[in-house]
């Protein structure tokens, strides 16, 4: 059993000391960058890395590994004191050739010239004030990491490479090209050996990327030697941006360049986990600390593509929930294959709600298992939200609520002194209620014509409901409890092989998902004496009545 929570002045080294032993996911990957350095000594400043490929706009899984890695960052804050200078650097492969022209473009066509140039060098299809199609996507990369107020640097890989800052890891590339190559070649197919090379040379003719294999590599001058797409014997210098490294070799360059200390990436990378590492080594740096989690699911349990679109974006999960929810779904079972689409957004933003309200009743050891404690930094909002977003959004089923004013109008009357005012998140939430109602709840809506023992069954209840004494007509106990009443009355409801703790027979699920389904149209629901609670007696008779005249059935039909 738990202590009592502690009063906030005893809780700060409470928390440290807690941390210590903590086994969130978060504090377990930071106490692996301490193990790392415990017996060297921290460098200047430990440096936690994600990796962005701007050939398309940021998205949902953008906004997971930012903020997983915050987490594990600011853990490893707490862990060391804070004494140990940190940096997140989000690193755009922005120099990358454009594969592919992206169906999101407004000319493709304008397009097809610059195909397999360096995305900083393919003009931009959205005009403005960007230079390139690779610079507007690290615009909206940055925006869209500033709207969530994430602590980070951004590095462009074409600003790098041309600035020379990877030029002395370039150099040593041109040194141990053949144990990179020894690394490389037994991954690859027959056919693709023949040609492979760590280096990606730009052409100096047509300025696109070439997958062209060496015909020397100069370790001395730092050149490498190959045929240009014209078949003219071409030389050029490893350094200054003129060439850069394939994807697998380039994750080790980058991590061994810049001593990057932890970066997480997706299952699809894990078998390569192990190259990255050897070719870091190779070019003297000491490979991260890793963290790979699991990739996201559709609702048919296949694998989230960009391509395909059967994902769920960024802009749809705030449309319908505030972001704090979709940073609980991110922060909960990493490395578990988790399905993301519509119908987990409700029980998300419940859930969060539920941890922040919980959380202020927690000891120290319970606060760091608390996702809001990771979600927040450490300091997590008051928590205060006296209608849950699943209320809510059967509230709008049963009311036809268009606006927020009529959600407003049940609110206020059953939560008395709650206004939009005093409750801005409250009414964030009702707006998007409505939203997620109309767009998801309402066209899947069927409702059920009642039978004879639903029809007597649903009139008995109506019967209870106005028997209700008035001070018990907003307490949703005191109405579960009439509900519990009514359905034991019928043999169709009853579970014999229980009893309620009274000794009257226990009440089946079917009694609820019979309302359900002929009250609400659908076949789950919430706790109904919550909800009558806050819906109303009168406005659920009301319903009861339209239900039983055959008016609800019949709008479905």
């Amino acid at each position: 059993m738990s202590a009592a929570p502690l009063p906030p002045s005893d809780l700060e080294p409470a928390i440290a000391e807690a941390a210590a032993k903590s086994k969130a996911w978060p504090f377990e990957e930071a106490r692996k960058i301490i193990k790392r350095y415990e017996k060297s000594g921290y460098p200047e400043t430990v440096l936690f890395e994600t990796g962005y490929g701007p050939s398309g706009l940021p998205h949902i899984g953008t906004f997971g590994e930012v903020a997983r890695t915050t987490m594990v960052r600011h853990a490893f804050r707490v862990l060391t004191g804070d004494k140990v200078p940190t940096r997140l650097l989000c690193f755009s492969d922005d120099m990358d050739g454009m594969r592919k022209i992206p169906d999101n473009v407004p000319d493709r066509a304008a397009l097809e010239p610059h195909l397999h140039k360096p995305l900083t060098a393919v003009p931009n299809p959205f005009g403005g004030d960007h230079e390139s199609f690779g610079h507007h996507n690290n615009a909206m990369l940055r925006r869209f990491l500033d709207t969530f107020g994430f602590d980070y640097e951004f590095a462009s890989a074409t600003d790098y490479y041309a600035s020379g800052r990877f030029d002395p890891v370039l150099l040593t590339a041109c040194e141990r090209f053949d144990e990179i190559m020894a690394v490389m070649l037994p991954t690859l197919g027959e056919e693709r050996q023949a040609t492979y090379s760590p280096f990606l040379p730009i052409s100096p003719k047509t300025g696109r990327v070439l997958y062209v294999p060496m015909k020397h590599v100069d370790a001395k001058a730092g050149t490498i030697t190959f045929d240009d797409e014209d078949g003219t014997e071409t030389t050029l210098p490893v350094t200054g941006g003129r060439v850069k490294m394939q994807w697998k070799p380039d994750f080790g360059m980058r991590w061994a360049a810049l001593g990057v200390d932890f970066e997480m990436f997706g299952k699809d990378h894990q078998t390569n986990a192990v190259i990255y590492d050897r070719i870091c080594s190779i070019l003297g740096g000491r490979p991260p600390e890793h963290f790979v989690y699991e990739l996201f699911l559709d609702d048919k349990g296949e694998k989230i593509s960009k391509s395909k679109g059967n994902g769920l974006t960024i802009d749809e999960w705030l449309t319908y929930a505030p972001a704090e929810s979709l940073a609980l779904f991110m922060f909960q079972k990493p490395r578990t294959a988790k399905r993301l689409y519509f119908d987990v957004i409700p029980k998300a933003v419940d859930e969060y709600y539920s941890f922040l309200s919980a959380f202020g009743r927690q000891d120290a050891p319970a606060r760091l298992s608390n996702p809001v404690w990771h979600i927040h930094a450490g300091n997590p909002p008051d928590a205060d939200m006296p209608v849950p977003f699943a209320m809510l959004l059967n509230l709008v089923s049963a009311s036809n609520a268009e606006n927020r004013d009529v959600l407003w109008g049940f609110i206020s009357r059953y939560a008395p002194g709650v206004t939009a005012e005093t409750h801005p998140q409250l009414d964030a939430l009702a707006g998007h209620a409505i939203r997620y109602f109309e767009d998801f709840v309402r066209p899947s809506k069927r409702f059920h014509a009642p039978d004879d023992i639903e029809r007597q069954a649903l009139a008995s209840l109506s019967d209870a409901l106005a028997a209700l004494p008035a001070d018990k007509a907003t307490d949703g106990a005191a109405i579960q409890d009439a509900l519990l009443d009514v359905g034991r009355a019928f043999e169709r409801y009853q579970d014999p092989a229980k009893k309620s703790p009274e000794g009257k027979p226990a009440v089946t699920g079917d009694w609820f998902n019979a309302l359900y389904r002929v009250l609400l149209g659908q076949e789950r629901g919430p706790r109904l004496g919550s909800f009558i609670a806050l819906y109303g007696i009168d406005e659920t008779r009301a319903l009861i009545d339209k239900a039983l005249a055959g008016e609800l059935a019949g709008e479905a039909a």
